[in-house]
């Protein structure tokens, strides 16, 4: 590990990691031309972002950096995998790891894994249905579309916000911070699909400025407590989304783990790697 990696490693620590998210959250709100285009191009220029798929293909147009950064693409920039049952990729990025829910603990990286209960917000009812199933873990790195998309179609059981920490969650992070996924501030969102209770948690990160879902809009403001919300027939009208549609964003990048419950999916053979939303990803355990 270089000298430049260990003083990030150790900043990572120090840093008020949300009075540093708020700051970053009001720069990218602002609207002041000067400001949010001299933000705005710095990072089309360091990130080679490709504005070409993007619906405002001026990158200037955009009120604010965070409009900028959640982008809608146009619509065949993405297209969906149409195998029957198939599973799809919620977001661009990389899948870092994914495979076997072992133990109820979460592989993360080598030397480190988590919990899954801990990852689910502490509850382990909540958690029950996916001891001895599957995970996959997708990076979504700067450059990236930031919106969420649902891997197979469902119906809203639960959202669950669980207050935490915001690590960074890039490669160096998730090879030197134990629990890193566990801690981090997220939002849990538990559908009806099926391939049976499908889970899918949008990880916070430091600079992450929130978390919207496309039912509840911001969901991430800090709070000290797990706090979850029921959306099935007794508290709510349901809430359901197709294959391939939005579910969430987050403006300022970060992680989105999926998970399955046991003998529903397979992993397919193309990943973990480089991904975009609406890949293949995985199939019914027995197809």
């Amino acid at each position: 590990m270089t000298i430049k990696d260990q003083l990030f490693l150790a900043s990572q620590y120090l840093a008020p990691h949300h009075l540093v998210s708020r700051f970053f959250g009001y720069a990218s709100d602002c609207r002041e031309p000067a400001v949010k285009n001299w933000m705005i191009s710095r990072f089309v220029r360091k990130y080679g972002v490709d504005m070409r798929e993007a619906v405002q293909e001026d990158p200037l147009a955009y009120e604010c950096f965070n409009d900028f950064f959640t982008r809608a693409l146009k619509d065949d920039a993405r297209p969906l995998d149409d195998e029957p049952g198939s599973v799809l990729c919620p977001a661009d990025g990389a899948i870092s790891q994914m495979g076997a829910i072992e133990q109820g603990r979460i592989f993360q990286a080598k030397g480190h894994s988590y919990g899954l209960t801990d990852l689910l917000g502490g509850d382990s009812e909540r958690a029950a249905p996916f001891q001895g199933g599957e995970f996959a873990t997708v990076y979504l790195s700067p450059k990236d579309y930031h919106r969420v998309h649902m891997p197979a179609a469902g119906t809203l059981r639960e959202m669950v916000h669980v207050p935490g920490r915001l690590f960074s969650v890039n490669p160096l992070t998730a090879r030197n911070v134990p629990r890193l996924f566990a801690r981090n501030e997220r939002v849990v969102c538990i559908f009806d699909t099926e391939h049976g209770p499908m889970a899918v948690v949008l990880v916070g990160a430091m600079i992450v400025a929130s978390i919207e879902t496309v039912w509840a809009g911001l969901v991430t403001p800090h709070k000290r407590r797990v706090k979850a919300v029921r959306y099935d027939d007794a508290a709510r009208a349901p809430i359901h989304l197709a294959k391939g549609a939005e579910m969430g964003r987050f403006k300022l990048g970060s992680t989105a783990i999926v998970l399955f419950g046991p003998g529903q999916i397979r992993w397919t053979d193309a990943v973990p790697g480089p991904v975009r939303m609406g890949e293949l990803m995985a199939l019914p355990a027995g197809a």
